[in-house]
C-alpha cells in the first residue's frame, strides 16, 4: 500500500512537469514577438508544432508503452521536454524555436496518454482530478516564473531556463523511481489492453466519434484562452504585460484549485455531472468578462479556470466505463490526439482571426467552441446510455 502511495506521488510530480511548459508561451509572447521580430500571430505556429508532435506521439502511444513500459516512456518524455525548454532559453531566432517545439510536443504525448489511462484503470475518480490538479500546479507556476523574470528586467529566455531546470530535477526523481514502477506494473497485467485494433475498428464503437469532438472542443477552449488571454488583456483591455501574465496565472490557479476541489466532489457527483457543472461555470466566467470594468477581470479569469477544472479529468476517467477496458489505452491515445489537434489548430486560427479583427473577439470564439462542446457532450452521453441499455 505504501508503494502504491509513493507511485501516486511520482505520477503527480510527472504531471507537474507536463503543466510547466504548457502555460509559458502565452504570458511570454507579448515580449517574445518583439525580440524575435515576427508578427504577433506567429505564437500560434509554435503552439501548432508543439501540439502536432503531441498528436503523433499520442496516436502511437499504446504500442510504444506496450513495448517499453510506462516508467521508461514517462521518464524519457520528461527528459525530452526538459532539453527542449533549455534549448528555448538559448534561442534568439523564431526558426530555432519551431525546431525545438517538435521534441517539446513529442515528449508530452506518450506520457500524457500513459498516465491518464493508468490512473483511469487503477485509481478512483478523485485521483484523476487530483492528477490534473497537479498539472494545474505546473501550469500556474509557469506564468508566475515568467512574470517574475520579466518584472526583474530579465528576458523571456531566463524564464524558459528556470522552467527547464525544474524539469531536469523532475527527470532525476523519475529515474530514481523506475524500480518502483517496475514492481508496481508487474502486479497489474493488462495495463496496456489491446494495442492491435486499428483506428477504423475503434471508430465504430458507439459514442467514440462524439467523444473525440468533445475532447477537441474542450482543449480548444483551454489552450486558446491560455495562449491568447494575456494578449487579450494587453491589446483589448490595455493592461501591462506583467499584470496580464499574473492574471493568466490566476486562470491556471483556478484550474488547479478547481481540480483539487473536484477530487472531493467526485464522491458525490458523477463524472458526467461534473462535466456539465464545469461547462456552466465557464459560461458564467465569460459573462463576467463582458462587464466593462477591470475589476471583473480577475474573477472572470478565475471562473473560467474553475469551470475548466473538472471537465478534462472527468471525461478521461469515464473512458474505460464508456468504451471498455480492452481498448482503453488505444482510445485514450485517440482522445489525447483529438485534444491536441484542437490545441494545434484553434489557437493558430484565433491568432490569425485576431490579426484581422480584434482581440476582444476571444470571448466570442471561446463561447462558440463551448457551445459545440456542450452539444456533443450531450450526444456522447446519450449514445453511451443507449448502447448500455441494448441487450447483449
Amino acid at each position: 500500500m505504501m508503494k502504491k502511495g509513493l507511485l501516486l506521488v511520482v505520477i503527480y510530480l510527472a504531471f507537474i512537469s507536463l503543466g510547466l511548459p504548457d502555460s509559458l508561451l502565452g504570458p511570454a509572447w507579448p515580449t517574445m514577438y518583439i525580440d524575435l521580430a515576427v508578427p504577433i500571430h506567429f505564437a500560434g505556429i509554435i503552439s501548432m508544432i508543439v501540439a502536432g508532435g503531441t498528436v503523433i506521439s499520442s496516436l502511437f502511444s499504446a504500442r510504444l508503452i506496450a513495448r517499453l513500459g510506462v516508467a521508461s516512456v514517462t521518464t524519457g518524455s520528461v527528459l525530452m521536454t526538459a532539453l527542449a525548454l533549455v534549448g528555448f532559453s538559448f534561442s534568439h531566432h523564431f526558426i530555432f524555436l519551431c525546431l525545438l517545439a517538435i521534441p517539446l510536443g513529442l515528449g508530452a504525448g506518450c506520457v500524457d496518454a500513459a498516465l491518464n489511462n493508468y490512473v483511469a484503470l487503477h485509481y478512483k475518480a478523485k485521483h484523476m482530478n487530483w492528477l490534473h490538479c497537479f498539472w494545474g500546479v505546473g501550469a500556474a507556476i509557469g506564468p508566475i516564473i515568467m512574470a517574475r523574470q520579466l518584472a526583474n528586467g530579465e528576458s523571456w529566455n531566463s524564464g524558459y531556463f528556470a522552467v527547464g531546470s525544474i524539469q531536469m530535477a523532475l527527470v532525476l526523481v523519475l529515474l530514481l523511481s523506475i524500480p518502483l514502477w517496475i514492481r508496481r506494473s508487474a502486479t497489474l497485467p493488462g495495463d496496456h489492453g489491446d494495442t492491435k485494433a486499428g483506428f477504423k475498428t475503434l471508430l465504430r464503437i458507439a459514442g467514440l466519434k462524439q467523444a473525440l469532438v468533445v475532447f477537441f472542443c474542450y482543449c480548444s477552449v483551454e489552450a486558446t484562452f491560455g495562449l491568447w488571454g494575456a494578449s487579450y488583456l494587453v491589446f483589448a483591455r490595455h493592461l501591462e504585460p506583467e499584470t496580464a501574465a499574473r492574471l493568466v496565472s490566476i486562470y491556471y490557479v483556478g484550474i488547479t484549485v478547481g481540480r483539487f476541489a473536484s477530487g472531493f466532489i467526485a464522491g458525490h457527483l458523477t463524472n458526467k455531472q461534473l462535466v456539465y457543472l464545469g461547462q456552466g461555470i465557464i459560461v458564467l466566467g465569460l459573462l463576467v468578462l463582458l462587464l466593462p470594468f477591470d475589476a471583473a477581470l480577475l474573477p472572470g479569469f478565475l471562473l473560467i479556470g474553475l469551470g475548466c477544472a473538472p471537465i478534462f479529468p472527468s471525461l478521461l476517467h469515464e473512458t474505460p466505463r464508456n468504451f471498455g477496458e480492452k481498448h482503453a489505452q488505444a482510445i485514450m491515445g485517440m482522445q489525447m490526439a483529438s485534444a491536441y489537434i484542437g490545441i494545434t489548430l484553434m489557437p493558430l486560427l484565433f491568432g490569425k482571426l485576431a490579426s484581422y479583427v480584434d482581440y476582444s473577439f476571444l470571448l466570442g470564439f471561446i463561447a462558440l467552441m463551448l457551445a459545440l462542446q456542450i452539444v456533443m457532450t450531450y450526444n456522447l452521453n446519450r449514445s453511451v446510455s443507449t448502447k448500455k441499455a441494448m441487450p447483449d
